[in-house]
Parts: structure tokens; C-alpha cells; sequence
């Protein structure tokens, strides 16, 4: 089978001037290959000897001539069939073509206009959105409660000194970095002023409470200062839009919400860092009885996927100012942790990890409330020489006995073919069997075994 287009490799039969802004995008993106000659299935359809001549010698020029970027040109064959192709190095400064600016994402072609420009053209040139100056604001007009928020928080967390914390508020502010030669930076004004939205008009955060997806049943907007939005939001959202039930552990009352308030948290610190402020669109959080949707603009790299923010990932965050100041807080860390601490927690009071939507600039982020409590994953005694995934998976089908082998991915955070090797396992020790057909079936776990 011939590999798909990619990120890097784009196929094309013949050659068009407009394949020009491919070039711009593959230069303003993380460079690749233009093969011209090829079908868009990989395969080599050929060209003429006069064609590729001309092709080796005009394409060169044309690239350097439009845009200012050497390209390498170079004939090849495959199967006695001629092929150019056309290497794109990345570049390290913004790349147009007849004053268009355009990037390749994924396998396609984009051109950046409005918001999205603004953001390609600050990070070509090493400056953040969130780091721009703003004229016209003093420290002296920001909020002293969101200040004296961020100070408690901070003190408590150890992530300062008192000596730092007793800084004036100018020399606080040039301490988080927050001052680009005594102008307050736009994540200045998020963190601390009371009205952000004078400036930027999608920073604050509504919340709906939804009978079903037409109709909404209550709702309310949250406005401020990131700071004081970091704590009220979660507030409200546990006072007035979710119902614990009250169980008693001895004489111990205990309040079960039907979303792990921790995991909850660390959603909404995300979506407050990462948004695209530039967008104008506020946060958005849709509560039901059986979800919750957490949702904020963002700028995605086309390589950030859902497999890749459960995995292993560095921290890259769109706004680095506003996350130096949360991590200053204590409210996050600065490892790139925060979705690995949600499923964490999830897992730690039995309900499925959250799941994430990534669709253009959208980032949307969602709790299931589960029928039936899911078992928490915690260690249990060696029978069997299972591992401690598999005893878990024992527990959970317990509970979920019409669980399928999707349930148990998300479950357990692994591969299908990961799952499938531990079923098959623990069939074989005839820990569990299988009734009925593939759909409509359930699994029985068999009584008697140290689970």
C-alpha cells in the first residue's frame, strides 16, 4: 500500500504556477516534499523529458524570485517513469507569496488570515500573543483583590517567597515577567484587572445548565480578572449546577458529585491558559445530568492530536506568560501533566477518563457521568500473576458486565491491542467468559478468585 499525503508530502500530476502557495506553505510550516508527476494515490503517472527539464530549471527560480526561499529540484524515476520532486526547507522567519501567508496542516493547504495570521506571524518572530505590550495601563489600575488572591495562593503553594510576595505591585508584576519595558503585557490585564473585556471581549466564561441540547434550562456569565474566574467558576459550578448525593462512610458524611471536582478544575485551568483570547469567544461549560462540555478557542499545532495530549507530551502552552503566573499560583504545573492529572483523578474515584474534541480552533473537553460507579484502579493482592491493569479490569467488569472492548480502552488507557492480550489472558485462567454474541453479549466474572 503507498503511503498516504502527509504533513510533509503532497502529490501532484502536473504542474500548476498555484502550487506556489504549497511551497509557501510547506516553508512557513516544518518543510516537505512537492512531487510533481504522481496521482493523488502516490502513484507515478510520469512526465516528459521536456517537462522535467524545464520543470528543474524554471521551478528554482520562480521560488526564489516570488518568495526568497531556495528550493532543491531533482529528477528521479520509479518504474520507468519520470517525477520531479521539490525539497521545501522550513523557515525560520515568516515566508509569503504575493503577499498571502499561507501553512501547511496536516495534509492540506491553509491560508492564514485574521487571528490565526496574527498568532503565525508572533511566534515566527519569537514573541507570544500574550506577551504584546499594551499602551495606555498601569499597574495602578489593576485589582488589588485578584493580587491578593494570587499572593495566598502562591504563599501556600511554596511556589514563592514572602520576600517576593511583599514586592510592590510593579515589582511583583516585573517578577512574573508580566512587563516588557514598563508596559503591562496582555497577560497582565487578564491575570489582574477587573474588566479584561475592555480589551479583549471573549475573556470571561458562561455556564448553561441543559435539559437536553435545545433547551436550557438556567444559566449564568462570570466576568473578572483570570484569577478571581479560576476560583468562582468552580464554585458555582458545585453550588448550583451539580446535586451530590449524601452518603454516610461510618459517621462521616460524604458527598459523591457526579463529576470529580479536581479533574474538573484542572479542565477549566487548562482552557483559561490555552485560550485564544484573540478570538473574542468566552469559555463555554454545558452541564447535564449525565455530562459536562468544557469548551475555549485555541491555536492547535496540526501535530497535537488527541493520542498525543494523552501521551507523553511536553508543556508548550499557546500563552506562556498566563501559565508562568497559574504554575505561580500553584494552580497547575509546568510539565505539560495537567490532561495526565484529570484521567488520574477520574480513575482514582471510578468514572471513565474525560475525552477530548479537537475540530479546527475548537477545543471541546467532556465528562460522562457514569450509570453505575466504575471500581477505582487500586492495587490489589498478586493472584494469578496478574498485573494490576488486569485485576482492575476484573473489578470493572463486575460492574460493567456489558462493557465492550472500547469501554475497557478508555477505561484502562491503552491500545485495543493491549486489551485484547488481557482478555485473552484472563480467559484463559478462566477468570471471566463471554455469554452471548459479540453485540447483545455480556461477560461474567467468575466467583471464588481473589479479585
Amino acid at each position: 500500500m503507498l503511503p498516504a499525503e502527509n504533513q510533509n508530502t503532497e502529490w501532484k500530476e502536473s504542474w500548476n504556477d498555484d502550487y506556489l502557495r504549497w511551497v509557501c506553505g510547506f516553508a512557513n510550516a516544518y518543510g516537505g516534499c512537492i512531487c510533481i508527476g504522481k496521482n493523488d494515490r502516490g502513484e507515478t503517472v510520469g512526465l516528459s523529458a521536456k517537462e522535467c527539464r524545464k520543470l528543474c530549471e524554471d521551478i528554482p527560480n520562480k521560488v526564489r524570485d516570488t518568495m526568497g526561499v531556495m528550493v532543491d529540484v531533482n529528477l528521479r524515476e520509479e518504474g520507468g517513469k519520470r517525477f520531479v520532486e521539490i525539497q521545501v526547507p522550513p523557515m525560520t522567519y515568516p515566508v509569503n507569496y504575493r503577499g498571502e501567508y499561507h501553512y501547511r496542516s496536516g495534509s492540506t493547504k491553509q491560508r492564514l488570515i485574521g487571528a490565526a495570521l496574527t498568532h503565525f506571524l508572533l511566534r515566527k518572530t519569537g514573541l507570544r500573543w500574550d506577551a504584546v505590550p499594551v499602551d495606555g495601563v498601569t499597574p495602578a489600575e489593576l485589582d488589588e483583590e485578584s493580587f491578593e488572591l494570587f499572593r495566598e495562593k502562591a504563599l501556600s503553594t511554596h511556589r514563592m517567597s514572602p520576600e517576593d510576595l511583599a514586592l510592590s505591585r510593579t515589582e511583583l508584576l516585573d517578577k512574573l515577567n508580566l512587563l516588557d519595558n514598563g508596559q503591562l503585557k496582555r497577560a497582565a490585564l487578564l491575570l489582574f484587572h477587573r474588566r479584561p473585556e475592555r480589551w479583549f471581549t471573549g475573556a470571561w466564561v458562561k455556564i448553561g445548565y441543559f435539559e437536553n441540547h435545545a433547551e436550557i434550562a438556567y444559566q449564568d456569565e462570570l466576568h473578572g480578572s483570570l484569577m478571581m474566574l479560576a476560583e468562582r467558576v468552580i464554585d458555582l459550578l458545585y453550588t448550583k449546577y451539580m446535586r451530590a448525593p449524601i452518603t454516610y462512610e461510618g459517621v462521616t458524611r460524604v458527598e459523591k458529585y457526579p463529576f470529580p471536582k479536581d479533574a474538573v478544575r484542572e479542565a477549566l485551568y487548562n482552557a483559561l491558559i490555552h485560550a485564544d483570547y484573540s478570538a473574542g469567544v468566552p469559555i463555554q461549560i454545558s452541564v447535564y445530568k449525565d455530562k459536562l462540555y468544557i469548551f475555549n478557542k485555541a491555536q492547535l499545532e496540526p501535530e497535537w492530536t488527541e493520542a498525543k495530549l494523552w501521551g507523553k507530551h511536553g508543556s508548550n502552552p499557546l500563552n506562556p506568560s498566563l501559565a508562568g503566573a497559574f504554575f505561580r499560583a500553584g494552580y497547575v504545573e509546568s510539565w505539560g501533566r495537567g490532561i495526565e492529572k484529570m484521567s488520574a483523578e477520574c480513575s482514582r474515584v471510578g468514572v471513565a477518563a474525560p475525552t477530548y474534541d479537537l475540530t479546527g480552533r475548537d477545543v471541546m473537553i467532556c465528562f460522562e457521568r457514569q450509570e453505575t460507579a466504575l471500581p477505582a484502579p487500586v492495587p490489589l493482592p498478586q493472584a494469578h500473576e496478574l498485573t494490576e491493569r488486569q485485576r482492575n479490569i476484573l473489578k470493572y467488569l463486575r460492574v460493567r458486565p456489558q462493557a465492550s472492548y472500547k469501554d475497557l480502552e478508555q477505561y484502562a488507557r491503552v491500545s485495543r491491542r493491549t486489551i485484547a492480550r488481557d482478555v485473552d489472558y484472563l480467559q484463559q485462567l478462566a477468570l471471566i467468559r463471554r455469554e452471548g454474541t459479540a453485540k447483545s453479549g455480556h461477560w461474567i466474572v467468575e466467583e471464588g478468585h481473589e479479585t
